[in-house]
C-alpha cells in the first residue's frame, strides 16, 4: 500500500463542546471504534501537551497491531492529531467544525503507510468512510441518550450443541453397549453430578477419574464407592431433600461425597474451609444438617457445632474421634440406589467478603448443552487431564467438576494450593488444562524464572481462571511467559456464567471479560432498568438456563425480565466484549463524581514493584468520601506515597488519585483468594505502613 491520506466527514447533530468529550478521552475509544481494542493513557493532558497512550488495534480476531501514540495537535473542543512513536509519519488526525442549528462536522483524516498488505482495506476510503459513519452514529446515541442496540444472545440448537460436543470429542463412535449404558444413565439420573458421572462410568469404567496425594480412583471405584456410601448416609438416617454438611479441601472423599449425596436426592452443602468457627455456626443453623462430613483439620469447628448429627471424618489425619468414610464405606453394601424422584441440590456459599456469607442453591443443569455452552468457548476434550486447583466449595471449582464430568477427564485435585507443586502436579501428570482463581495464577507468576523451567509444561493448553478480576499487565505477562493459553471466566454463584474471554479477546483488551458463550445473553442496564447508551456504564444483568433458584434465607436478587443482576457495574466496548469496573454497591461519591476502585486497582497493578493492590472508599469531611489505597510492594522494591499518587494523576482523572496510601506486608483474602476489603478498615487487621 502506497502512502496516502485518507478523509472522511459526518454530522452529529450536537455541539462541539459535546462532541469533544467523547473525541478528546482517548480512554473511551475502544467503546465507540470497534477496531480499537485497547487505549491506555500512560500522561495525562497538560498545559500545551496532549495526551500520551498505549493503542491496541484489532482488526479480526487473529490479529492485533499494538503501539503508542501522541497527540502533537490537541486543541481542546476543535482539533486533536495522533501520531505513532516513533514514527510520526503514521497519524490519524480529528477535526470538529461547528455547523448550523447546533451541529458538529466530524472530519476524519489518516495516513497509516505501515499496516501490512492484508490489512490495507482499513485505511481505504470506502472502509474510512463506514468506520466514521458507526462512531458517528455512537457518538450521537451517546449524547442524545439513546440506548445501545443489543444483538440476540447467540442461540442455542440441537445442531450446534451436537457440534461441540463432537468436537470436544464427548460424543463420539465406541462400543455400542457402552454408549446405550451411558445414554441410559442420563436418560434415568438426569443431567446430575450422579447422572455424569454414571454415563462416564457406563463408557469406560477403567478410565482414572480421579487422582490426589493419597492415591487414584477409575470411574467405577468411584460409582461403587459413592454407592456405599450412599447407603451408608441412608442408614443414618439421610434421605432425598436432607442436607449435608462438607467441609474439606479438594480430594477424592470430596468427589465421591458429591455422587453418593446426589444418588440419594440429598442436599449438599459446601462450607467454605475459610470460615469462622462462628460462621460455620450459622450456616448449619440456617441448614440444619442431616450429616457432617469433614476433614480431620476442621474437627474441632464442627465439634463446637451444636446439634445432634453424625460427623464423619473425610480425610484422617488427626484423632478426632469421627468414623471415617472409609469405614463407613467398608461397611455398606455395594447396591445402587433408585434414582431419586427429588434431584438434590447443591448449595454454594457466597463469599462473604462484605459480611456473612449467604447460601445459593445451585439449579441442576437443563441438559447436556449446558456443558456445551461451556466447551464452545473453551476447548477442552474428551479424557482431558484438569489440574483443579481452585477449590471444590467455590463456584469455579465445582464448574472444573462438572465440566471435567461431561468430558469424562481424569482429575488431578490439588488439596493445598502451593504454586511450585501445582506446577509439578502438570507436569508429573501431563495436564491439559489447569482451573485456578487469579491470585493463585499471581503466585505461580512470581516464581522465579529458574524454578518454572524445571517444569515440563508443554502439555498445558488451557489455564481456566475465574472468581476475581485480573489486572491487564498481569494478563499479558502470563501469556508472555506461558503461552496464550489464558481464559478469563466472569460469572457469579448467583448467575453462574455470563461471559468468558479467550487468548485472542485477552491479547486485544487484557481487562476484558469477553463476550457472552452460546445461550447467553447480557445487558447493561440504568437503575432504572433501561438499557444504556452506547459506551456508557451500568449494571450487569445476565440471562442463561442456570440462573440459580435463590439464596435459602428466601431472598433473591434484582431481575429485569429474564435477567439477573450480576451486581457488578460494567460496559460493553464497540466489538461487544464486557469489561467489569467494579462491583455496585463499592462505589464512591467523592466531591460529587462517580468512582470506582476497580480502574484505580488496574492502574496500580501496573506500576512498577507493585505486587498486589486493593482500593477502598473512607469517609472524608470535605468531599464526603476519598479512596485509600493498599499496596503490597514486590520484595526488595522501595516507593513513596507521593510516587503513587503521581502514577495514577498521570492515568486517571483528578478525583480517581488516592490521598490516602498504604504499604503493608499482604491484603486479607478469604479462602478462594478475594481480597476481603472490609477488613482493610477493621481494627482487627495490622495497621498499615506510610
Amino acid at each position: 500500500m502506497r502512502d496516502d491520506v485518507v478523509e472522511a466527514s459526518a454530522v452529529i447533530g450536537h455541539p462541539p463542546g459535546q462532541v469533544w468529550q467523547i473525541v478528546g478521552a482517548p480512554e473511551l475509544y475502544p467503546r465507540f471504534v470497534p477496531e480499537i481494542s485497547w487505549c491506555e493513557v500512560t500522561q495525562a493532558a497538560e498545559r500545551g501537551r496532549g495526551p500520551r497512550c498505549l493503542v491496541r488495534l484489532a482488526p479480526d480476531r487473529d490479529t492485533f497491531v499494538e503501539g503508542t501514540v501522541h497527540a502533537a495537535v490537541y486543541r481542546p473542543g476543535e482539533h486533536v492529531v495522533w501520531c505513532g512513536l516513533p514514527d510520526e509519519r503514521t497519524w490519524v488526525s480529528l477535526e470538529l467544525r461547528p455547523v448550523p442549528r447546533g451541529g458538529t462536522e466530524l472530519i476524519l483524516r489518516m495516513m497509516l503507510p505501515s499496516l501490512p498488505e492484508e490489512h490495507s482495506g482499513l485505511a481505504s476510503r470506502s472502509s474510512v468512510k463506514a468506520l466514521l459513519r458507526a462512531l458517528g452514529t455512537r457518538i450521537g446515541q451517546q449524547l442524545s441518550g439513546t440506548p445501545a442496540e443489543q444483538p440476540p444472545p447467540e442461540r442455542t440448537t440441537s445442531l450446534r450443541t451436537a457440534n461441540t460436543l463432537v468436537r470436544a470429542g464427548v460424543l463420539a463412535a465406541g462400543r455400542p453397549d457402552r454408549m446405550i449404558r451411558q445414554l441410559n444413565s442420563i436418560t434415568q439420573w438426569g443431567a446430575t453430578v450422579a447422572g455424569g458421572y454414571l454415563a462416564a462410568t457406563a463408557r469406560g469404567p477403567g478410565d482414572l477419574a480421579v487422582h490426589d496425594e493419597r492415591g487414584s480412583r477409575t470411574f467405577g471405584e468411584i460409582d461403587e464407592r459413592s454407592n456405599q456410601l450412599a447407603n451408608a448416609l441412608a442408614a443414618l438416617g439421610v434421605e432425598a431433600g436432607s442436607p449435608v454438611a462438607i467441609m474439606c479441601r479438594n480430594h477424592a472423599a470430596m468427589i465421591e461425597t458429591f455422587v453418593g449425596t446426589s444418588k440419594l436426592g440429598a442436599d449438599l452443602v459446601l462450607l467454605n474451609t475459610g470460615l469462622s468457627p462462628a460462621a460455620v455456626e450459622e450456616v448449619l443453623t440456617e441448614h440444619p444438617p442431616a450429616a457432617v462430613l469433614a476433614d480431620d483439620e476442621f474437627a474441632p469447628i464442627i465439634a463446637g457445632v451444636r446439634g445432634d448429627f453424625p460427623r464423619i471424618s473425610t480425610w484422617d489425619d488427626a484423632e478426632a474421634g469421627y468414623r471415617t468414610l472409609d469405614e463407613l464405606i467398608r461397611e455398606a453394601p455395594a447396591t445402587r440406589p433408585k434414582p431419586s424422584s427429588r434431584p438434590g441440590r447443591i448449595v454454594v456459599l457466597t463469599s462473604g467478603t462484605t459480611g456473612t456469607p449467604k447460601g445459593a442453591r445451585r439449579p441442576t443443569p437443563k441438559g447436556i448443552s449446558t456443558s456445551a455452552s461451556i466447551l464452545a468457548r473453551i476447548p477442552l476434550h474428551a479424557r482431558d487431564r484438569i489440574a483443579v486447583a481452585a477449590p471444590l466449595f467455590h463456584s469455579w471449582g465445582l464448574a472444573a467438576m462438572q465440566i471435567g464430568m461431561a468430558v469424562r477427564a481424569e482429575l488431578a485435585l490439588i488439596r493445598r494450593f502451593d504454586a511450585e507443586d501445582t506446577l509439578r502436579t502438570i507436569a508429573e501428570h501431563r495436564c491439559d488444562a489447569l482451573f485456578a482463581v487469579p491470585i493463585m495464577l499471581q503466585r505461580i507468576l512470581d516464581l522465579p524464572e529458574r524454578v518454572r523451567t524445571r517444569y515440563d509444561l508443554s502439555s498445558l493448553r488451557i489455564v481456566a481462571s475465574s472468581g476475581s478480576a485480573m489486572p491487564g499487565a498481569f494478563v499479558t505477562a502470563f501469556m508472555d511467559t506461558f503461552g496464550d493459553v489464558l481464559y478469563n471466566f466472569y460469572g457469579s454463584t448467583e448467575v453462574s456464567w455470563a461471559s468468558i474471554a479467550d487468548p485472542a479477546d485477552l491479547r486485544a483488551a487484557p481487562t476484558t471479560a469477553g463476550r457472552c458463550p452460546p445461550g447467553t445473553g447480557i445487558a447493561v442496564l440504568d437503575d432504572e432498568g433501561h438499557r444504556v447508551p452506547p459506551g456508557d456504564e451500568g449494571q450487569i444483568f445476565v440471562g442463561n438456563d442456570m440462573l440459580f433458584d435463590g439464596y435459602t434465607n428466601g431472598t433473591t436478587v434484582s431481575r429485569a425480565d429474564d435477567l439477573m443482576a450480576t451486581g457488578d457495574v460494567g460496559y460493553q466496548d464497540a466489538a461487544g466484549r464486557l469489561f467489569v469496573t467494579g462491583r455496585a454497591d463499592e462505589m464512591i461519591v467523592s466531591g460529587g463524581e462517580n468512582v470506582f476502585p476497580r480502574p484505580v486497582e488496574e492502574a496500580l497493578a501496573a506500576l512498577p514493584g507493585v505486587s498486589d493492590a486493593a482500593v477502598v472508599g473512607v469517609p472524608d469531611e470535605e468531599f464526603g468520601q476519598r479512596l485509600a489505597a493498599y499496596l503490597v510492594l514486590h520484595r526488595g522494591a522501595r516507593m513513596h506515597a507521593e510516587d503513587v499518587r503521581h502514577h495514577i494523576h498521570q492515568r486517571l482523572a483528578r478525583f480517581a488519585v488516592p490521598r490516602d496510601v498504604y504499604f503493608v506486608p499482604e491484603l486479607p483474602r478469604n479462602a478462594t483468594g478475594k481480597v476481603v476489603k472490609r477488613l482493610l478498615s477493621d481494627d482487627l487487621w495490622p495497621l498499615p505502613q506510610y
